[in-house]
Parts: C-alpha cells; sequence; structure tokens
C-alpha cells in the first residue's frame, strides 16, 4: 500500500522536475531531467571567445566563456573535427577552422562558413548535446546612406546617433568584397563601417569613437599618416556573426589593447570599458 508521505514526496518531487505526477510517468521523468541536465551555451559569450582567443599570445580563456566553448569543442570532437587536445574551454586558430569545417559540412559558404558561430549552426551542432542561450545576428541587410550595413549595424549606429545629438554619415559600409583595397578585407563582411569625419575637430572625433565604443563597436580615429586613407572613423561591432576574418582579428586586438591595424601598435582610441551591443542594451 502507498503511504501519504511517499505520495506527497513524490508529487514535489515531479513538480520539481516539471513532469505529471503518476506512476507511468517514470520514463517522462528520466527524459525531463536528462533534457534539464544539458549544458547551456551563451551564445554571446562563445562568439566573443572566438574573435579573442586566436589574437593571444599564450592561452588565457575568455572570461566567462569556457564551458561554453568546452561544450562546442566537445561537439566538434564528437563530429570528428577537433582532436581531443584541442578540447580545452580556448576557442582559438584551431578551433576556429573545425567550426568552420562544421559549416561547410552543412553546406555553409562564404560569410556563413567564417568560424564563428551562428544560431542555426551552433543549435544544429548541439542536438541532444546542450541548448543554446543569449542568441545574437547580423540581422537584415539594410541600406544606409548608399551603402549596404544590417540591421544590428544600422540600431548601434542609431543609438550612436542619439548619444552624441548629431548624425553619423558613412563613407564606407558593409559587405563590400574587394571594394576598398586599404581596408584589407575588414568591410568584406558584415559589422564594418567607416564614418565622415568632415567639419569634426580633433575633440569631437574622439567623442564620436567614444560613442561607438560604448554601444559595442571596436572603432579608431584614423589619419593619413597611418596608411592610404584621408581621415576618417573605422567601426567594427563586436561579435557581428557575419564579420570577414580580418574584422574578426580587429575586434580581438581591440579586447588585447591594440589599435586594429597590420603594426598591432598600442590602442590609439579614448578608453572606456569595452563591452557588446547586447551587453550596452542590458545595461539601459
Amino acid at each position: 500500500m502507498r503511504r501519504p508521505w511517499l505520495t506527497v514526496g513524490l508529487a514535489a518531487l515531479c513538480v520539481a522536475v516539471g513532469v505529471p505526477a503518476h506512476p507511468a510517468s517514470g520514463a517522462t521523468a528520466q527524459r525531463t531531467v536528462a533534457t534539464a541536465a544539458r549544458p547551456v551555451v551563451d551564445m554571446e559569450a562563445t562568439v566573443l571567445a572566438a574573435q579573442i582567443d586566436p589574437r593571444r599570445a599564450d592561452n588565457t580563456l575568455t572570461p566567462g566563456a569556457k564551458s561554453s566553448v568546452l561544450a562546442v569543442e566537445q561537439a566538434l570532437q564528437a563530429r570528428n573535427l577537433l582532436d581531443a587536445q584541442w578540447v580545452d574551454g580556448y576557442f582559438g586558430t584551431v578551433t576556429v577552422a573545425a567550426y568552420a569545417a562544421y559549416q561547410r559540412s552543412l553546406g555553409y559558404t562564404g560569410l556563413a562558413a567564417n568560424g564563428l558561430p551562428g544560431t542555426t549552426s551552433l543549435t544544429k551542432l548541439g542536438l541532444n548535446r546542450y541548448t543554446v542561450g543569449n542568441t545574437i545576428g547580423p540581422g537584415a541587410k539594410v541600406q544606409r546612406d548608399g551603402y549596404v550595413v544590417n540591421a544590428r549595424t544600422q540600431a548601434m549606429l542609431a543609438e550612436a546617433q542619439r548619444l552624441l545629438g548629431r548624425t553619423l554619415v558613412l563613407e564606407q559600409g558593409s559587405y563590400n568584397p574587394g571594394g576598398d583595397p586599404t581596408s584589407a578585407g575588414t568591410h568584406d563582411g558584415g559589422g564594418v563601417v567607416d564614418i565622415s569625419v568632415a567639419g569634426m575637430t580633433a575633440a569631437k572625433r574622439t567623442a564620436v569613437a567614444r560613442a561607438l565604443r560604448q554601444v559595442g563597436f571596436a572603432a579608431w580615429v584614423r589619419d593619413p599618416s597611418q596608411g592610404d586613407w584621408p581621415w576618417h572613423i573605422h567601426a567594427t561591432a563586436i561579435n557581428d556573426t557575419d564579420l570577414s576574418s580580418q574584422a574578426q582579428h580587429q575586434v580581438g586586438d581591440y579586447y588585447l589593447g591594440m589599435n586594429g591595424l597590420a603594426n598591432r601598435g598600442p590602442d590609439d582610441g579614448p578608453r572606456i570599458p569595452i563591452q557588446t551591443w547586447e551587453q550596452y542594451q542590458r545595461g539601459q
């Protein structure tokens, strides 16, 4: 005979794991508990690690990303795309290459196989292994000042304008492969723009770069002494999953205190706490 206290205990346990409180629910309960026990891959942290880790001189892990990166690497290893020695929570060049190979195995090409996890590929990779949280994406392509950008970049620029109280005009947009050889491929993908500084004082140029950094860009004032270009502000949207490889490297260098140029010199922009667009939004 079932004792009353046992019935109450079973009901409480079932409520805790979210399954019906009846004897026939044992298999359902096991499946539910197994699902609940799957790790959650933080997409924001994982994508950030994939930009920063390949640029490090050592194997320092990106804060807050280790468990998520490990889950992704274990899934890549299970598909024989990553050797066990690289399953370490460090999203370095080997893991980026393995993830790009996985994207190609799905039939992706171009920016869709750039080694940065996208929502669809990350979810497919984790089927029956992990769930995905804090999903991000570039959104649809839109027009701005006669150039192509994506919806995420557009929203970031709009917020920077609001903070500055002035309109920002583009001199170059995104998704422009080969359009400007001096850009070294950074504009080939999404999330990267050049902003006109016509009529701006040095102080105003710095203020614009600061506002762009505040909303989640890696942004620098560029001058003719640095390369074959006029004065402008170069901005790369952190964690844009459509970034070209060169733009990914710029983001990583920005986090490591560099200037985003080929010489990897010290950061010459305004110093503020670095954050992504999503982190900025959560802080508002």
